[in-house]
């Protein structure tokens, strides 16, 4: 599998066009075993993928512990890994008999602790180290920040940033579903990556407003998370009960993506291939993370990443108002097969 390079603030770090996003190793919505996602695991490394993505908040830090220990089997060199701070693990003794409450079906023996302080990026990197089983991260990026703009920008960043410096760490970035506020980290601060999740999607192409030229012209890249907007892009119809965006699905959004089913019928792509083609057109794009529950999810995206989808499909999709077109000027990513080897 191609890979991509991206550094600029700090060390080389090596991306897989195709990454392997780790939620549901921490049993995002439901239980997955340990052989699910070993199956999982297991068929993206054998595709090529080298990235992986995780966190603490999946599974209160059982996404981190699985993910460790299936990369403990192979060379440190061999892969690329990435998880996130900013959301501390910290006990929760009346959580014992309780379940997560944020979509995880895990025990909530431990809770979230919302900290974007210099000493809490850095607890909360040692506390994913010790879980990963690892020594050093090649990524980290700060967790969704909605409501902490600016102590991110003078604590959590400046941090990281000195983490980078000291060679701890390789690339730093921010996480999250929105892309107004890291379009104001990419301008203000000294970021590598963005990992954005859902703003750059079949059915929303907000970050072209913002992140998006921002990243092209700082040099920023963006990993692109959520291509199937929670689900209700993960299937040819999507049914009225589908996920958009962690919630139900909003009529009007089931309706467009029929609309948009139609189209790419007509071009012989599937809904589902095309929304995995879709974040890859854009030039600050150098990943594409999707979520893989066990073999059968993993190899079906695998099969997606590797559709060839035609431009014309784009192009119908354009002139029909369900995409919005790039700015004029901007080169555009090849989407074919031949991005996998």
């Amino acid at each position: 599998m191609k890979t991509t390079t991206q550094r600029r603030g700090g060390e080389a770090v090596r991306l897989t066009e195709l990454g392997l996003g780790t939620a549901q190793f921490g049993n995002l919505y439901r239980e997955a075993t340990d052989d699910d996602v070993r199956q999982a695991f297991e068929a993206a490394w054998e595709a090529g993928v080298r990235y992986f993505d995780t966190a603490p908040h999946y599974g209160l830090g059982l996404s981190e512990r699985r993910l460790g220990e299936l990369l403990s089997e192979h060379d440190r060199s061999e892969f690329t890994i990435s998880t996130k701070v900013g959301k501390l693990l910290v006990p929760n003794p009346s959580g014992e008999d309780s379940q997560d409450d944020q979509g995880f079906a895990v025990p909530a023996v431990v809770k979230r602790q919302w900290d974007f302080s210099a000493e809490g990026v850095t607890r909360s990197l040692e506390s994913s180290l010790d879980r990963l089983g690892l020594d050093r991260v090649d990524i980290v990026y700060v967790h969704d920040p909605d409501d902490f703009g600016d102590q991110v920008v003078a604590e959590a960043i400046p941090a990281l940033v000195e983490l980078r410096d000291r060679g701890v760490v390789g690339a730093i970035g921010t996480g999250m579903n929105q892309s107004a506020l890291p379009a104001r980290f990419v301008r203000e601060t000294d970021i590598d990556l963005v990992m954005l999740a859902g703003r750059f999607s079949l059915l929303d192409q907000g970050a072209l407003d913002d992140l998006l030229p921002a990243a092209l012209a700082r040099g920023v890249g963006i990993v692109a998370a959520g291509a199937y907007n929670s689900g209700v892009l993960a299937t040819d119809r999507p049914p009225r009960d589908a996920k958009y965006d962690y919630d139900t699905v909003p009529p009007e959004i089931v309706e467009r993506a029929w609309a948009i089913a139609d189209v790419c019928e007509r071009h012989g792509v599937t809904l589902p291939e095309a929304a995995v083609a879709f974040p890859r057109r854009h030039p600050a794009v150098v990943s594409t993370v999707l979520g893989m529950r066990n073999g059968a999810q993993a190899e079906e995206n695998i099969r997606r990443f590797a559709v060839d989808v035609p431009d014309a499909l784009w192009t119908d999709l354009e002139e029909r108002s369900l995409i919005r077109p790039l700015p004029t000027g901007s080169p555009v990513a090849p989407t074919s097969a031949g991005r996998l080897s």
